[in-house]
């Protein structure tokens, strides 16, 4: 591994980063639901969405989990909403009944699309990006 990457403090590392993720989660869910209801034209209209879910997993992972670097928060990211998107192609009854809630529904979706995947990963990238720029105006010295 890339020793510089490794080397990155965390968004954690620092109580302002931690509040800046927490403050970036209460921002991109309402974008997410947004998203679904008022959708962008063109391809925003069916990935935005998808992108928005990685990126609140990554901010979810740097309030969980102090320590983490960039890399590992959007690598993380990306496992979690790949494993929700593959669990769609499992429906034991008692799934499909959480699915069927609204908030199973936003949490979990509802149908596999393969193109997802591709939405995670962008935005995944796109939310490591982010994290990286948190760490380096957390580390800066306040004033």
């Amino acid at each position: 591994m890339d020793a510089s990457l490794n080397s990155q403090p965390s968004p954690q590392a620092h109580p302002r980063a931690r509040a800046l993720a927490a403050f970036a989660l209460a921002l991109t869910i309402p974008a997410g639901l947004a998203s679904r209801r008022w959708p962008l034209p063109g391809v925003l209209a069916e990935y935005l969405g998808d992108a928005l879910y990685a990126v609140a997993a990554a901010w979810a992972f740097a309030l969980l989990w102090p320590g983490w670097t960039p890399r590992r928060i959007a690598l993380a990211a990306f496992g979690a909403s790949a494993l929700v998107e593959l669990s769609q192609l499992w429906h034991p009854a008692w799934l499909d009944t959480v699915r069927g809630t609204m908030m199973g529904r936003l949490l979990l979706g509802s149908g596999f699309q393969l193109a997802d995947l591709v939405a995670y990963a962008l935005g995944a990238l796109a939310a490591g990006a982010l994290a990286r720029a948190a760490c380096h105006w957390a580390a800066r010295p306040p004033g």
